[in-house]
């Protein structure tokens, strides 16, 4: 029988998990198919924009941001992604929100 694996005893996998899940929420949050994200650029400003999201040091900032505005389309000005966010949106032909700095 294949032996189970305590994930909890790798943070840094489990980090690296916990941040897609962001970044996938996030894109749910806005409209954008996560195909139509993977595509822009050939895929080099999707692979940029989960770099981006795994050093992310603002992760309690949109964890707290995707609870409290689930249904909301801007992108975060804290977000380091909001740039590729938009461009994603423009793709798709949704308009580009920002809050108001």
């Amino acid at each position: 029988m294949p032996q189970r694996i305590d994930y909890a005893a790798f943070p840094r996998f489990l980090r690296v998990w916990r941040q897609a899940e962001l970044m996938d929420r996030m894109l749910e949050r806005q409209g954008i198919d996560a195909i139509v994200a993977a595509r822009l650029d050939g895929g080099a400003a999707f692979m940029a924009a989960r770099r981006a999201c795994l050093g992310c040091h603002h992760s309690h900032m949109c964890e707290q941001l995707l609870e409290a505005l689930p249904g909301s389309p801007l992108s975060p000005s804290f977000c380091a992604n909001a740039d590729f966010f938009d461009r994603c949106r423009e793709r798709i032909q949704l308009p580009a929100l920002r809050p108001a700095d």
